[in-house]
């Protein structure tokens, strides 16, 4: 089992990686002396599926969600966005927790489902799928370790509904792989490409309007059933977007381009080239002239 270095020394991950078959020992249940400990001081990164599913359990479009639920991080430097749940007005607490226990439970977030394990994906760049292990969290406030009670982490991640959240945030997680681990060979992600992601992830209500224009259809030859399917569908919308996003972040095409409007980009994109090229040229010459007129002194 590997044992990978502890990124921060007071960390409360476990730093073995271990598999679905490894068992636990944890419960966490109303009158445990820690009831609620978790959820008073939150740093939890919210799955486009999450995002979803609150959405529409708060009676909100995914735009107003976003703007007064979350807040968006960088995965990493001039990288991709994520969300997270924003706490309390000057505090830290969740904003859904009630004395009771969490005021949204049926519909909680990927993070709080797995708690006390966290779900590491991962990828190599000579491989073409992720791999999921896992790793234990271990909080000093947590007592839930302490209650006698076995059980595996697959068991566990079923009895906790994980399957449908992960099978519907894996496109996702594989988008975030596959840039992480492709790194320099396919460059700094422009802004365009940023927005695109942040919207067709998170903004699922943005991507319909997107989805729907005039423009998208011109551009890409889609079904109108399967159009329509995808725009009365959020969770089908969700999957198209992870679609959209490796075809326009890395290339892998599975919506066809309308005919004439591919060839107008492929126009367009020779044009570029040849004002690129010619300006190229042009500095080549002018540096060319200059060490000329150097040599010449």
């Amino acid at each position: 089992m590997s044992q990978p270095d502890i990124p921060f020394p007071n960390s409360p991950v476990v730093p073995n990686m271990v598999e679905a078959t490894h068992v636990i020992q944890f419960s966490c249940h109303k009158g445990i002396r820690c009831w609620n400990a978790c959820c008073s001081n939150i740093d939890i990164s919210l799955t486009p599926y999450d995002v979803l599913r609150l959405k529409t359990r708060l009676g909100l479009t995914s735009t107003e969600f976003l703007k007064d639920y979350t807040v968006p991080y960088e995965m990493e430097k001039d990288g991709i966005a994520g969300v997270k749940l924003r706490p309390v007005e000057g505090g830290t607490a969740c904003r859904f927790m009630k004395p009771e226990g969490c005021g949204i439970y049926e519909d909680r977030p990927t993070a709080c489902r797995y708690y006390p394990v966290a779900l590491l994906s991962m990828r190599r760049q000579d491989e073409y799928v992720d791999r999921d292990s896992y790793a234990i969290v271990k909080e000093d406030h947590c007592k839930g370790h302490e209650v006698n009670r076995r059980i595996t982490i697959a068991d566990y991640r079923k009895e906790q509904g994980l399957d449908q959240y992960d099978e519907l945030a894996r496109g996702w997680r594989q988008l975030v792989l596959k840039k992480q681990s492709s790194g320099p060979s396919i460059g700094k992600p422009s802004l365009r490409s940023r927005q695109l992601f942040f919207m067709a992830c998170y903004d699922i209500d943005r991507f319909r309007e997107f989805v729907g224009a005039e423009s998208f259809g011109k551009l890409f030859d889609l079904p109108q059933a399967e159009k329509e399917a995808l725009l009365a569908d959020d969770v089908a919308l969700l999957q198209f977007a992870f679609r959209f996003l490796r075809q326009v972040m890395f290339g892998e095409e599975s919506i066809a381009l309308n005919s004439e409007a591919a060839q107008e980009r492929l126009a367009r994109a020779q044009e570029i080239r040849l004002v690129e090229e010619r300006e190229a040229a042009r500095r080549r010459a002018l540096e060319a002239e200059q060490d000329m007129t150097d040599d010449g002194e």
